[in-house]
């Protein structure tokens, strides 16, 4: 594709050293560059592109998308923020596939990877051939592939959409994050439907304020065709106000005809969110039926562990005070006996959010446990006592945590295993170490 065209997506304040150049792909990683690359230059918080542009260059890069301009012998388009416009730019590279392709996309604090799962499950009853984008799974033309970033760079997610296509997927279910969308990620990505579950505190150390944290959830919607809204959360009923047009549904709205096997009332509002988005998309009301029903359960989300135990654990991914206070309410309703609840708060995170995280386990759970949950660069007992306050019991060692609620458990007790939920790994001292809370619990109950 010509330089020329792509600066015309890119709506540069300037041209350096204009030429007509021929690029045949894009890359923001150095790593990626090969002779006939567009290099963007992002500021990172590691590493600023701008400095690396001098390799790329030397690795085959025929022009550069700046911020500021370099002193360098190629093209090179100067604009404002160069992740703003690498999606825009991507888009069209790749020839505009989320035009092409359905995307049904679900964003909140909580509940995004229940209902993606729930619609994707739809979408395959109706034979849209979806492929599938969440934190947990990602599908390409009907083949698993690995996960990576819950919502991919720009340029690698408008080259997954292409790739997509060409595979011969007609839609994608996907989630789209707040910070994604505030990063410029989702940039250039059109939405058919877009899903609103909740907004709860979370990720306040990227977006601020709770203000802050809604307003980049608003934005997203300026992308979708069509959106449907949690009305039964308060931020959910500011954005269907704002939203003339919006579909609105309530966690208390009937499931009457459907076979919700996900327990749980939060799962309710999950399905009602991935019901009304597929009668959005025009699907028929028995393969909205025939999804929903198809879905026994999704992993690490109110997942139970079975291993001839007689009390019941479940896993979950629990991670904000709101999915904590719900996860712990739905356990009551699993047995007639206590509920012990095992969970933590990851490092380098909204610090605001754990002391709240505490205060929902202590009122709600019989018995709480706090441990250690992907610490990453901060010590893991400053970040257990920013959660206990004084007032939780504390057993740093994850695994020894679990195998302290299960030496506790009786028959018709609840052990709920909350944070991690599908996750295979934890950060710790800045080091990456196995660890699956569904894989310890079976050996731990074997």
């Amino acid at each position: 594709m010509e330089l020329e065209r792509l600066a015309a997506a890119v709506h540069p304040g300037q041209t350096l050293n204009a030429a007509p150049v021929g690029v045949t792909d894009l890359a923001f990683d150095t790593r990626a560059v090969r002779p006939g690359t567009l290099f963007f230059c992002v500021p990172g918080s590691h590493a600023d592109g701008h400095e690396l542009a001098p390799a790329a260059v030397d690795a085959g890069a025929v022009a550069l998308v700046v911020e500021r301009p370099l002193e360098l012998p190629v093209p090179q388009l100067v604009v404002p923020r160069v992740r703003d416009v690498m999606g825009p730019a991507a888009s069209v590279f790749f020839g505009d596939p989320s035009h092409a392709l359905e995307i049904a996309a679900v964003t909140g604090t909580n509940g995004k990877t229940t209902t993606a799962f729930l619609l994707d499950a739809i979408l395959r009853a109706a034979d849209r051939a979806p492929a599938l984008l969440t934190n947990i799974a990602r599908r390409v033309g009907g083949s698993d592939r690995p996960t990576g970033l819950n919502t991919p760079e720009a340029i690698d997610l408008q080259r997954l959409f292409r790739e997509m296509l060409d595979a011969g997927d007609r839609s994608c279910v996907m989630e789209a994050t707040s910070i994604a969308g505030a990063q410029g990620r989702l940039a250039g990505t059109r939405f058919a439907v877009l899903v609103f579950t909740n907004l709860t505190q979370d990720h306040l150390d990227f977006h601020g304020t709770m203000e802050q944290y809604y307003a980049a959830k608003r934005a997203l919607f300026d992308q979708a065709d069509r959106a449907v809204v949690n009305v039964g959360d308060e931020w959910g009923r500011r954005l269907a106000a704002e939203l003339p047009g919006a579909q609105t549904f309530q966690p208390g709205d009937t499931l009457d005809g459907f076979d919700l096997k996900l327990r749980g009332a939060f799962n309710r509002s999950n399905a009602l969110g991935a019901i009304w988005a597929a009668r959005a998309l025009g699907v028929d009301e028995d393969a909205i039926r025939a999804g929903i029903a198809s879905v026994p359960g999704v992993p690490g989300r109110f997942e139970t562990v079975e291993a001839g135990q007689s009390f019941t654990v479940v896993v979950d991914y629990a991670h904000t005070p709101d999915s904590l206070d719900n996860v712990l309410r739905a356990a009551r309703d699993l047995g007639d006996g206590r509920v012990i609840a095992v969970f933590g708060a990851g490092g380098d995170r909204d610090r605001e959010k754990r002391p709240l995280m505490g205060r929902a386990a202590a009122a709600i759970a019989d018995r709480a446990i706090v441990t250690t949950d992907n610490p990453r660069s901060e010590d893991p007992a400053a970040i257990a006592a920013e959660v206990a306050e004084g007032k939780l019991e504390i057993v740093l060692d994850r695994r020894e945590a679990i195998r302290t609620a299960f030496a506790d458990a009786r028959a018709g007790d609840v052990v709920v295993i909350a944070g991690k939920g599908a996750d295979t790994v934890m950060e710790l001292e800045g080091r990456t170490i196995p660890f699956s809370d569904k894989d310890v619990a079976r050996e731990l109950l074997a």
